[in-house]
């Protein structure tokens, strides 16, 4: 069983997901909507009280992990947390039931995870995951492809955006006026594929291999921006968002206009914006082209000795990275190599890749079931479900998939009740 790769995107603990109508997206908020709570977002500093303990979030912008990262998150892990890595929907991991969060800080620190202290809740940044490793595709006219129009069949990766990624950290953490930026909003750096742009607040989403169109919200906004200014465009649209946001988390909820306002000083171009195409996430199995593995950690969970152990058999500087779909790009390896590993699943065929599940009980306090075991004992092969303890839907991915919310004595599946024992039943009826 596995935490699937969505058809395109998953939002979860660290909401992100496919580009949808507000009302459908799990806990979106109507424009000018008022909140009256803060925002909760957890990191390393300032964990979350869950109910197996401390949990911790440290952000891996663009995804990567050092060899040597791996091996301190793989320690911390071990000898502070419940032995277990846990990946999130924005190619970040969390670290559950610490026993010594100050120790974490430290040894966090100390392997360059925690750059900026004041910064570490907003480094929410991903990276298209295969960018600079699958094959590039330069499109038939730099609009139709990079920005995803009608003219081109299938976006193409015509950028390697891991540079990109490196200097947007680099310019976030050294501008103070943006720790006070919620928890939540989100950069993305596209390589023209669309895999990352539908769902993140600010994007720069490749169009030649020099030159991107600025999403807001998803939406083009016909701004065409050199790579060489993007991380300062981005950065300048999120400080115009936390001037103006009052209560708001994410750019969806508020007038956007101030935003574009601010970013349309770094174009070299403003074109009639482009209806954006989204692509799939990465599926498990090889990477064509290259030695690499896109691999799913069973339900997004991944031990620490296995990755330690990828740490160990790093060859290109990079041990992994983790991608927005709860799945980790292993580097120089294949799926033959990978299968000695229990909680990794290479096979793109496996049938019960499609189902995912919250953390449920005992380990969450909200939680109605252990919901995990129960998608292990109730879900049918091939179907694409996610089992949540609650109706908060944690974890809950993109795409066409049924909610299996958990209720007293059996769960509400795709919105209705059913006893424990009809669950399977209910899965597998033909109007799924």
């Amino acid at each position: 069983m596995a935490t699937t790769p969505p058809a395109a995107g998953g939002p979860g603990g660290d909401r992100c997901g496919t580009r949808r109508p507000d009302a459908e997206r799990p806990g979106a908020e109507r424009p000018g909507a008022v909140r009256l709570r803060a925002d909760a977002c957890p990191g390393v500093l300032a964990t979350h009280d869950a109910a197996d303990g401390p949990l911790a979030r440290v952000r891996l912008p663009g995804g990567g992990l050092s060899p040597a990262q791996a091996q301190a998150i793989a320690a911390c892990a071990t000898e502070l947390g419940d032995g277990a890595v846990h990946l999130t929907s924005r190619g970040n991991l969390q670290l559950r039931a610490v026993s010594d969060v100050d120790a974490l800080v430290g040894r966090f620190a100390e392997a360059e995870l925690l750059p900026s202290p004041g910064h570490e809740r907003i480094r929410n940044i991903l990276g298209s995951p295969l960018s600079g490793l699958a094959r590039r595709r330069v499109p038939e006219t730099s609009e139709s492809g990079g920005a995803g129009g009608a003219g081109d069949a299938e976006p193409g990766r015509i950028a390697d955006v891991r540079p990109l990624v490196r200097e947007l950290d680099a310019v976030v953490c050294a501008t103070p006026e943006l720790t006070g930026l919620p928890g939540r909003f989100l950069f993305a750096l596209d390589d023209g594929s669309g895999d990352v742009a539908a769902d993140a607040d600010l994007c720069w989403r490749a169009t030649a291999a020099d030159t991107g169109a600025v999403l807001v919200a998803g939406t083009d906004t016909g701004l065409r921006v050199p790579a060489s200014r993007a991380a300062a465009a981005m950065v300048a649209g999120a400080q115009a968002f936390d001037e103006i946001r009052a209560t708001a988390w994410r750019i969806h909820e508020i007038d956007p206009s101030p935003v574009v306002a601010a970013l349309r000083p770094y174009a070299s171009a403003d074109t009639e914006p482009v209806p954006q195409r989204f692509a799939p996430p990465a599926p498990v199995g090889p990477v064509p082209g290259v030695h690499a593995v896109v691999a799913a950690p069973r339900f997004g969970q991944l031990s620490a000795d296995t990755l330690r152990q990828l740490a160990g058999r790093a060859g290109d500087g990079r041990a992994l990275t983790v991608t927005p779909w709860r799945t980790v790009v292993v580097h120089d390896t294949s799926p033959g190599d990978l299968a000695v590993f229990p909680d990794l699943v290479v096979d793109p065929a496996d049938p019960l890749l499609g189902v995912s599940a919250c953390i449920g009980a005992p380990r969450c306090a909200k939680s109605h079931a252990d919901v995990r075991a129960d998608a292990l004992a109730l879900a049918p092969d091939g179907i694409s479900a996610h089992f949540a303890g609650c109706s908060r839907r944690c974890g809950r991915p993109g795409g066409s998939h049924i909610d299996v919310v958990a209720a007293e004595g059996g769960y509400h599946v795709g919105g209705t009740f059913v006893g424990l024992d009809r669950v399977a039943e209910a899965l597998s009826a033909p109007s799924r």
